[in-house]
């Protein structure tokens, strides 16, 4: 008999979570105005609103929480991870922040200038907040097979290089200060790039003489993908490709509450000295001193351990193949998720879900909605209200996706909750003839509302 798969962990300490009632859950999501980021966190019984700091930590990184340096300038708990850092991505120059966005600011202060053209691949919220803020234009060069939730493609996240080419031919080159490659892409589902993109758009950027910046959230994962998708890499290790992945590029940005599995904590790390003595200046007044950058010492310390940690191979394994099989249990069960399945979360299909709910009426945020008053199973809309208004007409853009995404914290829930999410998704899918209206939105921010906003359930005629 074949052995079957075990996680390469053992549980040292658990958290209690509370159980609550449908009746509950409706009476608190209408005093958090229908907003999911409203809620607080003991009105939740799965929480997947964000993979971002909500993982456990291991023994190793407990231990780095209690030696941490704490000093001001030049903490060892930051030398330790500046090392760790340049030898996983080879680059030369760190800046710690005290988030990916953060780390965002930090680099696009520098970089991004009014007028400008940032190209790359489904950009993230944050940073196509941080472009839009800068009066900047973020375009999105992912090839169309993303935007196929039925589709299976080994590389949704690759970009489409005559996209790209249209872009450096069709805008002057000074106004394109570098082109972002997210890794793994979270906009189009969680979809990796593979190792054979990354070098062509590394070679059409160096063309046209346009950097290429990594938003690296989930590098680690991205590389495991390769390793299991992409020919000539199946013999390597995490860190090899990994290593490899980055020597494509000029610099990256960081949320190290990803593959960094940390709680708090982001960087910068490139080999440009004139951009990185730019950065410093920027670094010291948004986020504190260049060795310590808004983290604690404590917190540098564990983040050192996690990057080691999450670039090998077991760790990996046992991560992407839980959200496998919550995403393998949804596709027996008929429910429409982004295929193949992402590494750090299940993307709900809200068009082939919920499409009686006009897309005016956010049918993601809907669906979002019902699946926490059904299962008490937080999770979060990547579509209508997450894209934002047009920043010149003010009118809602419709992105091609309308997702609800699950995201999976790192070594926290079991598969019996996977089956738990799963049984709830089922229920709604099977009423979903019933789901005929949406939302309004009575308020919300400027720019990335999908945080703040409030909305008013509208009664179905």
């Amino acid at each position: 008999m074949e052995l079957p798969y075990a996680e390469p962990y053992k549980i040292k300490m658990v958290e209690h979570i509370k159980r609550s009632t449908q009746a509950q859950r409706l009476k608190w999501i209408q005093k958090a105005d229908y907003n999911l980021f409203n809620l607080s966190s003991d009105k939740v019984f799965i929480d997947l609103l964000t993979d971002s700091g909500t993982g456990a930590m291991s023994d190793h990184q407990w231990a780095e929480i209690m030696i941490g340096d704490e000093s001001y300038a030049g903490s060892s708990s930051f030398l330790k991870l500046k090392d760790t850092v340049k030898k996983i991505t080879g680059f030369e120059y760190f800046l710690p922040t005290h988030q990916g966005r953060a780390a965002e600011n930090v680099l696009f202060s520098v970089l991004v200038k009014e007028g400008d053209i940032v190209p790359g691949n489904s950009h993230f919220d944050t940073t196509k907040g941080h472009i839009e803020f800068r009066k900047a234009t973020a375009v999105d060069c992912t090839i169309d097979e993303a935007f196929d939730t039925s589709v299976i493609h080994p590389f949704k996240g690759n970009i489409d290089l005559k996209k790209l080419e249209a872009i450096f031919k069709s805008h002057p080159i000074e106004r394109i200060p570098f082109v972002v490659l997210t890794i793994t892409c979270n906009s189009a589902g969680g979809q990796p790039v593979s190792m054979q993109n990354t070098k062509e758009v590394s070679a059409l950027c160096k063309k046209h003489k346009v950097p290429l910046y990594f938003d690296a959230a989930r590098f680690a994962e991205n590389a495991y993908f390769i390793k299991m998708r992409e020919s000539g890499y199946e013999n390597k290790t995490i860190k090899e490709i990994a290593k490899e992945l980055f020597s494509y590029g000029d610099g990256m940005t960081m949320s190290a509450k990803k593959d960094g599995l940390v709680n708090m904590g982001g960087f910068i790390a490139l080999n440009n000295h004139e951009v990185f003595k730019q950065a410093t200046v920027f670094n010291i007044m948004f986020e504190g001193f260049i060795t310590y950058g808004g983290m604690n010492g404590r917190d540098m310390g564990a983040l050192s351990v996690g990057l080691d940690e999450a670039t090998e191979f077991d760790y990996l394994e046992s991560r992407v193949e839980q959200v496998a099989y919550l995403g393998q249990k949804l596709v027996e069960y008929g429910v429409p998720v982004q295929q193949p399945f992402g590494g750090h979360a299940i993307f709900l299909d809200a068009n082939k879900f919920v499409p009686k709910i006009p897309r005016e009426e956010y049918r993601g945020q809907a669906l979002a909605i019902e699946i926490y008053i059904t299962g008490g199973i937080r999770g979060v809309e990547i579509g209508t209200v997450l894209a934002d208004r047009d920043p010149i007409t003010r009118e809602n853009r419709f992105p091609e996706l309308e997702l609800v995404r699950l995201a999976i914290p790192r070594r926290t829930y079991t598969n019996n909750h996977m089956d738990f999410i799963a049984a709830a998704l089922k229920n709604i899918f099977d009423t979903r003839e019933e789901a005929k209206s949406g939302y309004i939105i009575t308020e919300e921010a400027p720019i990335m509302r999908h945080f703040t906003a409030k909305f008013k359930k509208i009664k179905a005629s």
